[in-house]
């Protein structure tokens, strides 16, 4: 949308703006000399974790990595100004109305999976025509001077991050995966070793438990989030050729068998995801089963009960480094590991499978429908070409260096940086296949809501088995109805692919009645 400039100033402006600046050697040579004074453009932008002048979960020093990143770029484009800013990019509330409302920062870190929610409305910038040309800012020769998309590290798990639409709205910066920490000092004393089968998993937390400590903490979302996930892979591994009715090309490679929410709903359609379907009833008692090994209560604060040796063990994700690095009262030594795999001994739906990522793409940047407000249109958009711009800038190895490895929390995705060494057991975890599916990215806010609520309410003995499950079935029902609702999605199209896969299913066992 054109604001408060002449269709001329706007357009004389834009031919200057994106007249080619020459080779990539000599690309960053051709700044503008424009008056630093006169900036036309701002970018704002929410960075997540590497907002400058705080201090990361409140712990060390205030950073200053992306700072000076942002201070450099300025003087290559002095018509550019780099604004930070916090955002609630967690809160879906926040990101519907600023969206819609064209208000949202330029640059966001969003979760690509809740960007996925709103691909059809407009709201963010495909990024595949910028990812297939060369970054200006990397010198021939070198990784990216080619095809931007070269820089990525982790090629598969980036490329994986595509929406279900087939673009690519995301650029993946660095990398994130759980891992289970555990003292060291308590396994040494209670003479653990790292467990290798759920079984051993489960001799240790009732060894734990037995002397008087609590065996895993955990708090209540990431049971709903990764253990759901991590244990619906477990189950459905197997029959999983029977049901994954969508292959992606640009995804498959990484994403093997995702189901899309398209997809749940025709499965949910079919009897999947209910009370007839013994697996979903298996995952959630299982679950439960596990919950005893738990602190007390889900909602405390789990990293104060690990720090202070009540806890043996807590399932975080990898910034809980940078925390534990930190902290001033840490007196023992820790180490980490992964959860085994469910054996079929225990459980008849679980063929012992190495349990898979939940996590991969960690800070992810999106550009918004405000990048675009000078013109309407990317095509002719300046502001636009600044914000690819930027992110090119900000993945050049020196500066992906100062900004991610000044905060000991994520694994830099670009090529030619290496993590920190503390952060090698999950680059050693992230090899592994990616999840079956992402649950709470899977619908809507009232999905997210119901499922977690009522799941805390069973595992704490607020609800029956029973009751529960009528919850749940309900929960996906209405949930699989408003997503084929609002998206106009034809489950139809999966028929052929369902009657062709019937063979496979007839070999199967327990599938839903």
């Amino acid at each position: 949308m054109l604001r408060n400039l002449s269709l001329v100033l706007i357009l004389g402006f834009a031919t200057w703006a994106l007249w080619p600046r020459g080779e990539a050697s000599d690309g960053v040579e051709g700044a503008s000399q424009q008056s630093s004074a006169s900036r036309p453009y701002t970018l704002r932008f929410a960075p997540g974790i590497y907002m400058p002048d705080r201090r990361p979960m409140d712990v060390g020093k205030p950073i200053e990595g992306l700072k000076h990143v942002a201070e450099e770029f300025e003087r290559l484009y002095p018509d550019t100004r780099i604004e930070f800013t916090e955002a609630p990019v967690g809160q879906r509330e926040y990101l519907v109305t600023q969206l819609a409302a064209e208000q949202a920062p330029e640059i966001l870190n969003v979760n690509v999976e809740d960007v996925w929610q709103d691909v059809q409305k407009g709201w963010y910038i495909p990024l595949d025509r910028y990812l297939e040309r060369p970054n200006p800012f990397i010198p021939k020769g070198e990784p990216g001077s080619v095809q931007w998309w070269d820089q990525f590290k982790y090629q598969a798990i980036s490329r994986g991050k595509a929406a279900p639409d087939g673009k690519m709205y995301c650029l993946t910066y660095d990398m994130i995966e759980t891992g289970v920490f555990y003292n060291k000092n308590i396994f040494r004393r209670l003479g653990l070793s790292v467990p290798t089968t759920w079984p051993e998993f489960v001799r240790a937390e009732e060894k734990i438990k037995a002397a008087g400590l609590i065996p895993f903490l955990v708090g209540s979302t990431s049971v709903a989030d990764w253990g759901m996930d991590l244990v619906f892979d477990q189950f459905y591994g197997e029959i999983l050729p029977g049901i994954d009715l969508a292959k992606d090309p640009v995804r498959e490679e990484y994403m093997k068998g995702y189901l899309d929410w398209d997809e749940l709903a025709f499965l949910n359609s079919k009897g999947f995801f209910t009370r007839r379907d013994p697996r979903y009833v298996e995952i959630f008692r299982f679950l439960k089963n596990w919950r005893k090994y738990f602190q007390k209560n889900m909602a405390s604060e789990i990293f104060r009960l690990f720090v202070t040796q009540q806890g043996a063990m807590l399932w975080d994700a990898s910034p809980m480094v940078y925390r534990l690095n930190g902290d001033p009262d840490m007196a023992f030594e820790w180490g980490v590991f992964y959860l085994p795999p469910i054996p079929r001994s225990t459980s008849r739906f679980a063929d012992g499978h190495p349990m898979v990522v939940v996590g991969g793409a960690g800070t992810q940047f999106e550009i918004t429908n405000s990048a675009i407000n000078d013109t309407g249109d990317a095509a002719t958009s300046v502001k636009l070409q600044r914000a690819i711009a930027f992110l090119q800038f900000l993945t050049v190895p020196k500066n992906t260096d100062l900004v991610v490895n000044e905060v000991l929390a994520l694994l830099p995705n670009i090529v030619g940086v290496e993590p920190r060494p503390e952060l090698m057991p999950f680059h050693e975890i992230l090899q592994r296949n990616y999840t079956t599916t992402k649950w709470l990215y899977a619908f809507d806010l009232r999905f997210n809501e119901i499922f977690r609520r009522m799941l805390d309410l069973y595992l704490d003995d607020g609800i029956g088995e029973d009751e529960f499950m009528k919850w749940m079935e309900s929960n996906v029902r209405t949930a699989s109805e408003t997503v084929v609702r609002r998206k106009g999605i034809d489950l139809s199209k999966f028929e052929p692919k369902w009657r062709e896969l019937a063979p496979i299913r007839a070999g199967m066992r327990e599938l839903p009645r």
